[in-house]
């Protein structure tokens, strides 16, 4: 399986500029054929809790047309960042786009204390299938919480995917815990990172991947958008830039 996590500024609360980058790094993980590309934690409107209520959208929001039109074209499996206008309140949620199929939503369930004034948390972990493989979404706070990825590989997970958006005083933290949660459960694991301005921190990027046993396979820079491909038949890992990024 070819899987993408995608590095990216967005522009904080500007949905129509962030679409554009979401097309952008879509089409470079159809470019290098992959199987899917999810992106990080709230990537289609930044990371800022104050204005999440304001951007919340619901999952069937008509806006991701274009997205979900490379997806059928392309057989790809595309995960989105967004906050979730849900019956109990806003959620941070990630929105999955597969091949002429109904989206599948997902919403953070554990939420960081910081957190608890502008979101509600989500109920119950779901999976996406992709080229024969089993594919746990997880996002951020959750993702750095054992009992998430032990619950996900208790149900079969194949792949953990941590959309995050991680300071500098918490990556190294979380990069130590991703290869424990890789090789605990045999499964591979890779992160996608935003780049800049979140919330009252910059998200540094650097996103990563890791084999089944919690070798660090490759990781990128902290000042490119782009992607870093994770190859799980070749255990290889490749980094492609935007351009002029």
């Amino acid at each position: 399986m070819k899987i993408c996590a995608a590095q990216l500024r967005p522009v904080i609360g500007d949905l129509s500029k962030n679409i554009d980058k979401h097309l952008e790094l879509v089409e470079l993980a159809i470019d290098n054929d992959a199987d899917s590309v999810f992106f990080p934690e709230l990537s289609l409107t930044g990371y800022e809790p104050s204005l999440a209520r304001s951007l919340a959208r619901k999952a069937a929001d008509c806006c991701l047309d274009e997205i979900q039109y490379l997806s059928d074209t392309n057989n790809l499996v595309v995960g989105i960042g967004m906050p979730f206008d849900a019956d109990s309140g806003v959620q941070i949620g990630m929105l999955w786009l597969q091949p002429n199929a109904p989206r599948r939503a997902y919403a953070k369930q554990f939420l960081h204390a910081d957190e608890a004034p502008y979101f509600v948390a989500g109920e119950g972990q779901i999976f996406i299938d992709s080229a024969g493989f089993k594919l746990a979404p997880a996002i951020c706070y959750e993702s750095l919480q054992m009992i998430h990825a032990d619950n996900a590989a208790s149900l079969g997970a194949n792949i953990y995917l941590a959309s995050v958006a991680e300071s500098s005083s918490n990556l190294d933290k979380a990069m130590k815990h991703y290869a424990t949660v890789a090789r605990r459960h045999n499964m591979h694991v890779i992160m996608a990172d935003s780049l800049g301005p979140s919330g009252d921190f910059l998200s540094v990027g650097q996103s990563a991947a890791w084999n089944a046993s919690g070798d660090l396979l490759g990781q990128m820079d902290a000042e490119s958008e782009g992607i870093i491909l994770l190859d799980t038949y070749r255990e290889t890992v490749s980094i492609h830039k935007i351009k002029n990024s």
